[in-house]
């Protein structure tokens, strides 16, 4: 029987923000693999409706990730009730849009608490169960912002450029023991928000899409196509990068 490399069956997957967005986006590809998932955000409601949506492959746990004490008893509950954690996708994270001078230093700790800090305590965890087995997928959620300059986003950008100094530490330490670690940098990714915002300001619209070296918008589910190959093991021998999915973007000029 041919090996089903790009398959996630058996595999059990915490996605945290997994009720919108980006993270439903993978949620939605893990199940599509074969995955179990377990997705954590702040509100029942929204998460009750993604998990309709997944169907019996999911659940849910409202947790709001920058409460960092419920951390270490939000991963034991997982793993004792819903089963091991094969993979966690770090996803969840805030926004803040200011110039950098009009950044107070209480907005800039709110978003390194909950971009940044938060994913290293959850990841801390998950290393507790993982290592033991000798085997487990740490994926983060990074930015465009972490790779090239953008203006009006200095606290996010800093949060998210710090989750590339974690993929390569933990690599370092943690892939001799079974345990890959990476991470996706998506592009601009269509999104009621999104297209609410860019609405707004049609200059700026203008600059993205001239930004884009390709002709259109990602979608979640691009990401998270991404997210299941790093997350299988077609990526076996596959740590320590950045990957972007950004139409190209990066590179555009």
């Amino acid at each position: 029987m041919e090996e089903k490399t790009f398959s996630l069956q058996n595999k059990h997957a915490l996605i945290t923000g997994g009720g919108t967005g980006i993270g439903f986006g993978i949620a939605e590809a893990f199940v599509r693999a074969g995955a179990k998932v377990v997705i954590t955000g702040r509100r029942e409601e929204v998460l009750k409706s993604a998990t309709a949506t997944l169907g019996n492959h999911s659940q849910y746990v409202v947790n709001d990730i920058s409460e960092l004490e419920t951390l270490p008893g939000l991963i034991q509950y997982i793993e004792n009730s819903m089963g091991p954690l094969d993979v966690l996708v770090n996803n969840a994270g805030i926004h803040h849009k200011a110039w950098a001078e009009d950044t107070t230093d209480a907005a800039f700790e709110r978003i390194l608490q909950t971009n940044l800090m938060s994913v290293f305590s959850i990841t801390r965890e998950c290393i507790k169960y993982m290592k033991p087995r000798q085997e487990g997928v740490i994926l983060m959620i990074s930015s465009m912002a972490a790779l090239f300059g953008l203006d009006r986003v200095i606290a996010y950008s800093a949060s998210k450029t710090a989750l590339t100094g974690l993929v390569n530490s933990l690599t370092t330490e943690y892939a001799k023991h079974g345990i890959r670690t990476n991470a996706i940098a998506p592009g601009w990714i269509a999104s009621e928000m999104f297209h609410k915002a860019v609405e707004k300001d049609l200059n700026r619209k203008q600059q993205i899409e001239n930004r884009i070296a390709m002709d259109h918008f990602g979608e979640p589910k691009d990401i998270g196509n991404a997210a299941v190959f790093l997350a299988s093991d077609a990526a076996r021998y596959i740590s320590g990068v950045v990957l972007p999915v950004d139409g190209g973007a990066t590179v555009n000029f």
